[in-house]
Parts: C-alpha cells; sequence; structure tokens
C-alpha cells in the first residue's frame, strides 16, 4: 500500500507565499515585506490571491514528499507532471533481489487473478535472477581478462548485469522516491489527480499529499482537490457523474 511522507516543507509557507505577494501590490522594500504580516493579514492576503487568480505568488512555498510502496506504473504517471523535482530509486543501480510489488485491487479482490498474478511476479523475479546471473558471468570473466582485479570486476560485473536485466521487471514492481513541488504545482496535481477519473494508484497518492499539505498550510490549500470541487467538471462525457459526492467528500476533508 502506498504510504506519503511530508519530508520538509518552506518555513510559515503562508507567510512566505504573503510577503511575496505583499511585494508586488505595495511600495515596500525586501526587508519590509514580512512586517506586520500577523495570521490575520497573511491569511487575507492568501485569501485575495485565491479569489483574483494571481497564482505565482504561491510558487514561493515548497513541499517535499516521500513516497514508497509504489508500483512503477504509478511513476510513468506522477512524472508527467513536469514543474516537480524527482529522486527515485534506480533499478540499474540496486538490485532487485526479491523485489516487492503492488498488486491492484481488482485483482486483489478475485482468488483467480490473483493466483495468475502471483505467479507471474514470481516468474519475472526468477527470470530477472537468472538474467543477472548469466550476464554477470560473462561480465566478470571480460573484466578479469582486462586485468582487474577480482573484488572489483564481480562488483562491475554486477552492476552491468541487472543493468539490463531490469528490463523484464514488471509495471508492478514496488520503488519508491522523493518528489518535491510548489504549491501551485501541487494545486495542478490535485485537480488532475484527486479526480474519480485518475488511476486508482494515483489517486490514492494525491489524497494522501492533500491531507498532508492541509495540515501544514490549510489557508494555501483550503480548496484544493479535483477540478469540479471549485466549478464545473471538465471531464465532458467522460465525467463519473458524481461531482456532488465529491464536493462533499473535500470539502469535509
Amino acid at each position: 500500500m502506498a504510504k506519503v511522507t511530508l519530508l520538509t516543507y518552506t518555513p510559515q509557507p503562508e507567510k512566505a507565499v504573503a510577503a511575496a505577494a505583499k511585494l508586488c501590490y505595495s511600495p515596500a522594500s525586501i526587508s519590509e515585506i514580512s512586517e506586520g504580516l500577523t495570521a490575520e493579514k497573511t491569511a487575507s492576503f492568501v485569501e485575495m490571491l485565491a479569489e483574483i487568480g494571481h497564482e505565482s505568488p504561491i510558487e514561493h512555498a515548497s513541499f517535499t514528499f516521500g513516497i514508497e510502496g509504489v508500483s512503477r506504473s504509478f511513476l510513468a504517471q506522477m512524472t508527467r507532471h513536469r514543474l516537480a523535482s524527482y529522486s527515485v530509486q534506480s533499478q540499474r543501480y540496486v538490485r532487485e533481489a526479491q523485489f516487492s510489488y503492488v498488486i491492484p485491487p481488482e485483482i486483489e479482490a478475485r482468488p483467480a487473478a490473483k493466483a495468475l498474478f502471483l505467479e507471474a511476479m514470481e516468474r519475472d523475479q526468477r527470470d530477472y535472477e537468472a538474467l543477472t546471473e548469466v550476464l554477470k558471468a560473462d561480465h566478470e570473466k571480460a573484466f578479469l581478462a582486462a586485468g582487474m582485479e577480482p573484488k572489483a570486476a564481480a562488483r562491475a560485473a554486477e552492476k552491468k548485469a541487472i543493468e539490463d536485466a531490469r528490463f523484464v521487471l514488471p509495471n508492478a514492481c514496488d520503488t519508491k522516491m522523493v518528489v518535491t513541488m510548489n504549491a501551485r504545482s501541487l494545486q495542478n496535481f490535485f485537480r488532475h489527480r484527486c479526480c474519480n477519473r485518475a488511476q486508482w494508484e494515483i489517486r490514492e497518492v494525491a489524497d494522501q499529499m492533500l491531507r498532508l499539505v492541509k495540515e501544514a498550510a490549510p489557508g494555501l490549500f483550503k480548496s484544493a482537490g479535483p477540478s469540479c470541487i471549485t466549478g464545473g467538471c471538465p471531464e465532458g462525457k467522460m465525467s463519473c457523474g458524481k461531482s456532488g459526492e465529491v464536493r462533499a467528500k473535500y470539502r469535509k476533508g
């Protein structure tokens, strides 16, 4: 199951945003922009930005998450959000010995499907290990013949072997990452990925991320969530048809 941790974020994120916004709308100097920003005035600035749609100041607040227990399929979707920074555990440098994997709920709920899925995972693990050993043996011989020390040859051979053996690993293979986004990018992310039409795994992660940032900066993310909570559904004929339920869920949470 996916687990999201808020590792760090801009100190006093809403005050940082309010200070940036204040500079836009007043003759204050840099040394003065934080003066007089009480909790009430900070909240007022953040609310004003939301009302007038001035989004650039909220980019000054950033949030860093640790995400684990997710699949490589999730990774492919997550990295489509370009205004973010990613550090992902590498299958090129980290050997996937007895790799963990994510089981989709629809497969988990069906014994016959789950049995087939588990069999496929076991087969992938065996194939990965077999490929690694075959490649490693050949590479090690070549490195030794080139005059490399035995220990160094073994390390280099394994690295080179798993670089290619990873191609048989499944999309279900577990991965972990660190992700940093600014508040504006996060709001865009939530609009797309908290939606009922988002794939279940990334929606689950988005919901966890939203809960965490609402605790850290409730004013900034007061209206965050899928597009339909602040307007009409943008999905047209593909709409889930449950906008009322969705609005109730996110306004409550």
